[in-house]
């Protein structure tokens, strides 16, 4: 038994399922999760000493790569003044600042500390501004785990959802309408229904936890239509679209003008920062100028927020996407031609610096196409990769992310190693 195994075995006694985070676990996968040490660069070392190129990489902050020198400085020197005051900091607003210049549509900005904070918060706002109840989402969308929020599809799609997690009671899902991800025809029939009953729409205009399921053009310009026609809130969650698929987000990608926007990951550089904001007079309704509650001890924490911005910062350097998302490419790429190599039923796709990998014959549009994957031939390549120093994420429905510092090298020691484990998997 390695370090891994005898951690993962110590860890299920005092923490429930030995994680804390579920995907973390690899029960979608099999097998004892690796338990990290540190990281540099694109790699990251487990507590056996192994390297892998991390495809994780947090779950999309660390698009400069870990442990960034500039980043690390303004960290370092702003924990010397204080790890937290709970009181108001300038650093607050200059992030609030940053944010607005690179997305136009958040006039205003609140900080919070987790993408959960802020897909509770929008929707607690949206509601507030129109005074209504009832919200959709989409089937394979996840917006974190706030209660309204956790819901499947009820017994047809243009039904409300039933609760996806035990210990949330079906009144409070009573109001969240399920529908399909990319069915405009799907939008236009509950708008027809409940329109003036509907607060807001909330979407992932690239998803990314049914693995990546980019949105059609014709769904997200249906959306916003419809929200301005109803009245309703348009909200997109950026948290881990924001500064990864572009600068300016899904947004600037889609050409669409949301009137609410959820940001995280990037915006913390892998230290708990998240935030929404939208137009002025909507965010005029929250505490303490409104009367929609929101608060948080933590949020805009000066530490984290020193991490924010300067990963903002770093990030706006003239080229840096160009870079980002010709690596990207050159992954997807490279694993898709190892794939035809060895006959293997794979196709991949990317947006910008987040990529998925598909054992299907064609790129999935929604969840019950993501449903149709070969779960079992993912999980051969899931470990075979892992065997290999290549960590992707353990589960087939879960997007990846490439940082700016996976060199050609990196690339083609990935592509390599899976040309190999395809070979096997013939």
């Amino acid at each position: 038994m390695d370090r891994n195994e005898e951690l993962f075995e110590r860890a299920q006694d005092s923490i429930p399922g030995g994680v804390n985070s579920p995907v973390r676990a690899f029960r979608s996968v099999g097998g004892a999760p690796r338990f990290i040490e540190r990281a540099k660069g694109p790699y990251m070392w487990d507590v056996e000493g192994k390297r892998f190129i991390d495809y994780i990489l947090s779950w999309g902050p660390m698009i400069l790569g870990h442990n960034n020198e500039a980043v690390i400085a303004d960290v370092e020197a702003a924990a010397e003044k204080g790890l937290s005051f709970g009181t108001a900091t300038e650093a607050e607003i200059r992030i609030a600042e940053e944010i607005r210049k690179i997305v136009p549509s958040m006039e205003q900005v609140r900080l919070v500390s987790s993408g959960t904070e802020a897909g509770m918060s929008a929707i607690r706002l949206a509601r507030g501004y129109t005074n209504r109840n009832k919200i959709i989402k989409f089937e394979g969308c996840y917006h974190g785990h706030s209660d309204a929020l956790l819901v499947k599809a009820g017994s047809g799609l243009l039904t409300f959802g039933n609760p996806s997690s035990s210990g949330v009671p079906a009144s409070v899902t009573e109001h969240t309408l399920v529908l399909e991800y990319n069915n405009p025809q799907q939008l236009e029939d509950a708008f027809k229904e409940f329109g003036s009953d509907i607060a807001c729409v909330i979407v992932e205009a690239v998803a990314g936890n049914m693995n990546l399921v980019r949105a059609t053009p014709e769904f997200i310009h249906t959306m916003r239509r419809l929200c301005t026609e109803y009245g309703a809130l348009m909200i997109v969650d950026e948290v881990m679209t924001g500064f990864r698929v572009e600068l300016g987000g899904a947004q600037a990608h889609y050409g669409v003008t949301p009137d609410l926007t959820m940001l995280g990951k990037v915006i913390g550089g892998g230290m708990p920062v998240a935030a929404f904001g939208g137009r002025r007079e909507i965010m005029q309704h929250v505490a303490p100028v409104g009367g929609v509650y929101q608060a948080g001890t933590l949020s805009g924490n000066p530490v984290a927020v020193a991490c924010g911005l300067a990963t903002l910062k770093a990030i706006q350097a003239p080229g840096f996407y160009d870079t980002l998302f010709g690596q990207t490419k050159k992954l997807v790429d490279g694993l898709t031609a190892a794939a035809k190599e060895n006959n293997i039923t794979f196709c991949a796709d990317h947006v910008g610096g987040m990529f998925g990998l598909y054992f299907l014959p064609e790129i999935p549009t929604g969840f019950a196409d993501v449903m149709k994957s070969n779960t079992e031939q993912f999980n051969t390549f899931f470990h075979g990769m892992l065997d290999r120093g290549v960590y992707f994420a353990p589960s087939t429905f879960e997007a990846g992310f490439v940082s700016v510092v996976h060199t050609d090298e990196v690339i083609a020691e990935t592509v390599n190693a899976a040309r190999d484990v395809f070979a096997q998997m013939k």
